[in-house]
């Protein structure tokens, strides 16, 4: 098999798929905001603290005040401003690892000393946790609860409860990264850690997702003087948040169209989730893989003896695009034999096409 005789598979960036995107409710949202009373505001500066009304919303929506929520271009948006506004080069975050390599990016950009603590199938490892806050005093631990970038792991209520206990008694903060919790495939919705204990937990989420990379619209809720503290940076940065993109947002959520969009989401993923598993479990039995239920991502450890640098050329001749799983650990090596492998915008005929030919190339 060669690459030129194969149509190429992209087991890479995490996106949507095209299918997905609600373009007719958003044309007719952005249409209503450009000829509405609100039009001139969106054309014009704002605050760092995002679009009123859509701030307004998330509010009702997550029974927080409206002090409490600041919107931006996108969520990842808002690691960049904690690195000039809460935290301090030298500081140190907890991450799970493997983590989102975007994250690990924007943390040494900042100066930040990154600490990974290993994952298990149902969330980080509480052990290991206990062990590193003897010897680290965290300013923060970063997490993704439900269905995790790039694992796919959920964790446990016990463990959240356990998290949240430890933020207590060691007095750092917890950002819960959730854009993936709507998109629950199967099983039973747990609590969030910011529904738990609030006023320890600032939680973001995304409408990349949901609707569209291309409304860059974010948002983060926490505590009140943290929230000020970002939107000051976020004034520093970019003077206002893209208000057109939010406003349209907010005009999505106000005509009661985001549930029917993440239920439409749900009948087109969940197959892809069932479909890249029962490959797995057919073409690649002995990868060890934490099995999601729900979110864009499944991950893979490869058997002994795989090298990451060698599969990245035989993928080339195979036609299939790999991410380097290195770039999830905060310790490169701990990542030559994970990989990625995100399936929602791939159909489930590609998604069996693709693990067969990552199998090829295993061996």
């Amino acid at each position: 098999m060669t690459q030129s005789t194969v149509t190429p598979i992209n087991f890479t960036r995490g996106i949507p798929a095209d299918e997905s995107y609600p373009l007719a409710e958003v044309a007719e949202c952005a249409q209503a905001v450009l000829t509405g009373s609100h039009a001139l505001e969106t054309m014009r500066y704002g605050t760092g603290f995002g679009y009123g009304p859509l701030r307004e919303a998330l509010a009702a929506r997550e029974g927080a005040s409206l002090e409490q929520v600041i919107v931006g271009n996108g969520s990842l948006s808002f690691i960049d401003l904690m690195g000039v506004s809460i935290l301090q080069a030298g500081d140190t975050v907890l991450v799970e690892s493997p983590t989102y390599d975007r994250v690990l990016t924007l943390l040494r950009r900042h100066g930040i000393n990154a600490v990974g603590i290993p994952l298990e199938p149902d969330g980080i490892n509480i052990a290991a946790l206990e062990e590193a806050l003897k010897t680290h005093q965290p300013k923060l631990l970063y997490l993704i609860a439900d269905f995790q970038n790039p694992s796919g792991a959920t964790m446990s209520l016990e463990k959240r409860q356990k998290v949240l206990e430890l933020a207590e008694q060691h007095d750092f903060k917890v950002l819960e990264d959730a854009p993936y919790r709507p998109l629950r495939y199967r099983g039973t919705q747990l609590p969030s850690l910011r529904e738990l204990l609030p006023a320890r937990v600032m939680q973001m989420s995304s409408f990349t997702k949901q609707i569209s990379p291309g409304v860059r619209v974010g948002s983060l809720i926490g505590p009140q003087p943290l929230i000020a503290k970002l939107a000051q940076a976020a004034n520093d940065t970019y003077i206002s948040a893209a208000f057109l993109g939010q406003a349209t947002v907010a005009e999505f959520l106000q005509r009661g169209l985001l549930e029917p969009q993440l239920e439409r989401l749900r009948q087109l993923y969940g197959p892809r989730l069932e479909a890249i598993v029962a490959a797995l479990r057919q073409h690649l039995p002995n990868a060890e893989f934490i099995e999601p239920d729900g979110g864009f991502f499944l991950s893979v450890t490869l058997p002994e003896g795989t090298s990451g640098a060698d599969l990245q050329a035989k993928a080339k001749t195979a036609g299939l695009t790999l991410s380097d799983g290195s770039g999830f650990f905060v310790n490169p090596a701990d990542g030559n034999r994970f990989l990625r492998l995100p399936f929602c915008a791939l159909t489930p005929i590609e998604l069996e096409e693709g693990v067969k030919r990552l199998a090829s190339i295993v061996g």
